[in-house]
């Protein structure tokens, strides 16, 4: 591989030396005067131009390091480096000649810079195209060329289009580019015309038979990308989107950086905008403690207050595996930060007064919870066990050991709870409510619903259906939830702690409700199928304690408006201390009868958490009332429907 190189490097300083020694000829043949005499002394001027210019010039190449230049990817900075190295060449040789050296005139020599120049540049213009091509042959595999539409014309989609050129033009077939710029319009980049605004993206994809779409825009309105992305889903064309610019710089290969479209980028919410000084206050420099710390809001929460550079970072969790990629994961980052996994279970309240005796966090974050649904549902105890008592535990701790803060994770299943999960949740914001009124330390929930790409995501789960060729399997076809990324969310709990006083709900805004129906079918035709032709829907009918949708506050609650934009308040509940230790006493006693029937343990929960609702009713999007039962049957004959075109669509 080394002499290949070196024999290519010798190449390129032959042919320099070539075009060198021409260009002082050629110079010297253009500007001779008529009665011009190749005489003896004539002969020795264009020998000692020739060797006084091919010294010169081989200097500045090697000076400017332009044999280190790989011929096949030089560019527009490149051959202005060998236009300046001309320049100073032809001057250098300008110097010589004052000085006495016996060579060309002035005119004959800077004309011979300006031939060199076109020489050097035109070479390597043309053994750059032959390479290329040579290298594409070479690349050839089936023949199959895919028609790819372009979406941004700037320096994203540059880089996109010169990439593919370069390295991937006997796969790809770049059929146009989109850009809302009139001014750019009919104009080309590389040879590829600039064929209109997103309103023509429709109309290309059908007329050049595009097979992939590249969302090439870097730096965008997330509001805009939406918009454009929702007209690209039109198409039904596999769609790939550029990531950050922070990406592309790590890895200068744009089109390497090209990745799938994520449902994130068609949700279109608004970046989070924090308060970093007052988050970093009441972190920086203290003990933080985050419990369920290996879950999917508890290691991003790690992740975003690491950031902060608190003194110690301490993570504890019961399930030693996602623990220990967290701490993995941030002792590779934060080579210096004091981080402490530690392993144990919230149940345990001898195990957590150890932790907090031992660390003394200044700040509680309460993560750890059981959260899945149907299964709380078939097992309520667990729920009762694990986050009901599990946040009474860590909010006694944080008591006795007077820690500023401690901050409960909640959910919008905790408004008027259908489900097990739910219940015990909102029992979880009642304790830390009251334990407020008594206590030092400062306690606070934060409430918000589903996260994207959380552990039990509905997402994660559809992608990996529409992977396994489908069917694609939701609950009901009106059921909406609102949705949040895990780094918002995360971010938004930190903020609404940095706002806390003590006794509050925030409720954090999600944004627009999403139709889960709809998020099947975006997913579906992001991935480059057809919804009902390539990956059948099947509704598989609402799960025990399910909801069609699902609300953020209580009834009696209000909103207060907070600093960021996304955090209201719910009004601080009335809630006696008393009345919840008695409620506490009724579900200690279930606990210690492991035999109690499920309807017994949900009417005592009834009992505890008045707004929860039994009946295994739902409201539609109309406010209609809807049994699960009527549900299941209309459920089930949808099944039927969609296995028959399951198996049309495989035929």
């Amino acid at each position: 591989m080394k002499t290949k190189k070196t024999h290519s490097k010798f190449f390129m300083f032959l042919m320099d030396i070539i075009i060198v020694a021409l260009s002082a000829i050629i110079a010297n043949v253009l500007l001779c005067q008529k009665d011009y005499i190749l005489s003896e002394e004539n002969i020795q001027i264009i020998f000692n131009s020739i060797i006084s210019s091919i010294i010169v010039y081989e200097i500045y190449l090697n000076l400017f390091r332009t044999y280190r230049h790989i011929t096949r990817f030089e560019g527009g900075t490149d051959y202005l480096i060998y236009i300046i190295m001309c320049l100073l060449s032809g001057l250098t040789l300008v110097v010589i000649k004052n000085i006495g050296l016996n060579i060309n005139s002035v005119r004959k020599l800077l004309l011979g810079s300006f031939i060199t120049a076109i020489g050097i540049i035109g070479t390597r213009i043309i053994i750059r195209f032959l390479l290329n091509n040579f290298m594409q042959e070479q690349e050839k595999s089936d023949g199959k060329r895919y028609n790819v539409l372009i979406i941004g014309a700037g320096y994203a989609g540059r880089e996109v289009v010169k990439n593919i050129k370069q390295t991937m033009n006997e796969k790809y077939n770049i059929v146009g580019i989109i850009d809302d710029n009139p001014k750019k319009w009919k104009c080309l980049i590389d040879g590829v015309e600039i064929v209109g605004n997103r309103n023509k993206i429709v109309e290309v994809c059908e007329q050049e038979e595009v097979d992939e779409i590249y969302f090439a825009i870097s730096k965008i309105d997330k509001k805009q990308k939406k918009e454009i992305l929702n007209i690209c889903q039109e198409t039904g064309k596999k769609i790939r989107i550029l990531p950050s610019i922070g990406d592309i710089i790590r890895n200068k290969n744009m089109f390497q950086n090209l990745r799938d479209v994520d449902i994130e980028d068609i949700l279109g919410r608004d970046q989070v905008v924090l308060d970093n000084k007052k988050i970093g206050t009441l972190i920086e420099g203290k003990t933080i403690l985050v419990t369920g710390a290996g879950g999917s809001i508890g290691s991003e929460l790690c992740r975003q207050i690491i950031k902060y550079n608190p003194s110690k970072l301490i993570m504890l969790d019961i399930y030693e595996n996602n623990l220990y990629n967290i701490e993995l994961e941030l002792k590779a980052q934060y080579l210096h930060a004091n981080i402490q996994a530690v392993i144990g279970s919230v149940r345990d309240i001898k195990r957590l007064e150890k932790i907090f005796e031992q660390y003394h966090p200044y700040l509680v974050f309460h993560a750890a919870a059981h959260k899945h649904v149907p299964l709380m549902e078939a097992s309520p105890l667990e729920a009762i066990k694990n986050n009901v008592f599990g946040t009474y535990n860590v909010a006694n701790c944080a008591d006795k050991f007077e820690c500023k803060k401690m901050i409960l994770i909640s959910t919008d299943k905790a408004v008027n709870p259908t489900n097990i999960m739910g219940a015990s949740k909102r029992l979880c914001e009642m304790i830390v409510q009251v334990k407020n009124k008594s206590s030092k330390t400062e306690y606070a929930a934060v409430r918000f619903g589903n996260v994207l790409g959380s552990n039990g995501s509905v997402v994660p789960l559809f992608k990996k259906q529409i992977a396994e060729g489908g069917p694609v399997t939701v609950t009901h076809k009106d059921i909406i939830r609102y949705f949040m990324t895990i780094p918002e969310a995360a971010q938004l709990v930190l903020q609404a702690m940095s706002y806390a006083k003590g006794g509050e709900i925030f409720v954090l805004d999600m944004g627009e409700p999403v139709k889960i129906y709809d998020l099947a079918v975006s997913l579906i035709k992001l991935s480059g199928y057809e919804p009902e032709v390539d990956i059948p829907i099947v509704f598989t009918g609402l799960r025990p304690g399910e909801k069609l949708y699902e609300e953020l506050l209580m009834k009696e609650e209000g909103l207060q408006k907070t600093e960021n934009k996304k955090i209201y308040i719910g009004e601080l509940s009335d809630l006696d201390e008393k009345d919840i230790l008695e409620k506490l006493s009724k579900l200690k006693k279930l606990i210690d009868d492991e035999n109690t029937p499920i309807e017994q343990i949900k009417e005592t929960i009834h009992d505890v958490v008045p707004t929860y609702i039994m009946k295994q009713q739902v409201a539609n999007s109309n406010g209609e009332n809807i049994e699960n039962a009527k549900d299941t049957s209309i459920q089930k004959s949808d099944v039927e429907n969609n296995q028959e075109q399951k198996q049309l669509a495989r035929a």
